[in-house]
């Protein structure tokens, strides 16, 4: 089985196959985490399995128990920590949203508080005394991007995976006896199973073989701090911006929805961010369609900072020492795509896992690890199948 793209959900799948016996090689053309699994916030999001775990559910959980074992059981130091989360609320229409959600939530079993702004500043003194309250999420973890995914590429090889870096992938051909052809710098690969797990470039790859793959690359960027002592100790997001996707998503046939603009327009702020293991504090949420822009928008910089400083006042003084930017899978419907691609035989993806697919990728990898194994996809991966989206060029 071949495998395109060393980001974390590749190297997942890579490793799960590797577990199960396959012979499994991956191919990518920088490093491992080299494009956005390696330069995210680091943030992993889990409310719980509920009562009824869907999809969303096994993707955060799964992924949350992945990161324990990495670190906890096989040694990998990847800076893990459930530190838990909290979501921030600045007014009264945030509060009554909140609330509501809080409520929902629990309802369907899953771990999430609604603080006062007393009791959220008890787990994280610095806030902002003025806030309304807090969403407290107490599962929700953090670790290093980069040491998380190259642990699990560590892992694949340590099980027999094959992770071939700087083997930028040139062209991709399938034959009349259905097997793949990948052209490499380097090298050519002949496969019976292609995995596409290209991140933003899904696409490309889907060219190659003549279908229309509906993932577009959605630019985040962050900033960080110089280190300083420890003064952040949960990860950090506001009520904002996901009340207002909650309201308009914004998408349309050619838009993905969650997005903060609308072309250059500003349409909401979102916010997310955490103290690192070496003091800096990073922070980020912008989420532009700029094509494969990697380059930071000063602008967007400074309202990022300004929001964070809305939460953590001590941040207005602090100045922004680096900036950086990043490339993320959408899908256009805003749901991954995990399984087999039906206009080609032994064609999967495991993709389109947007922001979050630092936080979703290692179990999105397990489980299309474990549908290649058995042949039998879990029900649950029926809202991620790719024949609801994909189709053929023409």
């Amino acid at each position: 089985m071949l495998i395109i793209g060393g980001g974390i959900a590749g190297a997942s799948t890579a490793y799960h196959l590797a577990l199960h016996g396959h012979d499994v090689t991956l191919l990518e053309r920088g490093d491992i985490a080299s494009a956005a699994s390696g330069v995210n916030a680091g943030a992993i999001g889990a409310l719980g399995w509920g009562h009824t775990p869907d999809l969303e559910a096994h993707l955060t959980m799964g992924s949350l128990e992945i990161f324990q074992s990495l670190q906890l059981d096989l040694g990998y130091d990847i800076e893990f920590r459930q530190s838990g989360s909290l979501q921030v609320i600045h007014t009264a229409a945030q509060y009554a949203y909140t609330r509501d959600r809080v409520q929902t939530l629990q309802a369907e079993g899953k771990r999430v508080e609604f603080l006062s702004s007393r009791e959220a500043r008890g787990l994280e003194p610095e806030l902002d005394p003025d806030l309304l309250g807090c969403m407290y999420m107490p599962l929700r973890a953090q670790a290093d991007p980069k040491k998380a995914t190259r642990a699990l590429a560590a892992a694949a090889s340590r099980e027999g995976a094959r992770m071939r870096t700087q083997y930028a992938v040139t062209s991709v051909t399938q034959r009349a006896d259905d097997l793949y052809v990948v052209e490499a710098e380097h090298d050519t690969f002949i496969a019976t199973h292609l995995i596409i797990a290209a991140g933003a470039w899904c696409a490309e790859v889907g060219v190659w073989l003549g279908v229309r793959i509906p993932i577009i690359p959605v630019r985040g960027q962050m900033w960080a701090t110089e280190p300083l002592p420890p003064r952040v100790f949960q990860t950090i997001a506001s009520a904002q911006s996901t009340m207002d996707w909650q309201h308009e998503p914004g998408n349309d046939a050619d838009t993905p929805p969650q997005l903060t603009h609308r072309g250059p327009t500003r349409r909401t702020r979102h916010l997310y961010g955490r103290q690192t293991r070496d003091g800096s504090i990073i922070f980020g949420g912008d989420r532009q369609l700029v094509g494969y822009n990697t380059t930071p928008d000063p602008e967007g910089i400074e309202v990022n900072h300004t929001h964070a400083a809305e939460a953590l006042p001590f941040l207005a003084f602090e100045a922004i020492t680096r900036t950086w930017a990043g490339l993320m899978p959408f899908s256009l419907d805003g749901a991954p795509l995990i399984g087999a691609i039906p206009q080609r035989r032994h064609l999967h993806i495991v993709s389109g896992l947007a922001s979050s697919g630092f936080g979703r990728g290692p179990m999105a990898g397990k489980l299309l690890a474990e549908a290649l194994h058995t042949g039998t996809p879990l029900a649950v991966l029926a809202e991620a199948d790719p024949a609801r989206c994909v189709t053929t060029l023409g």
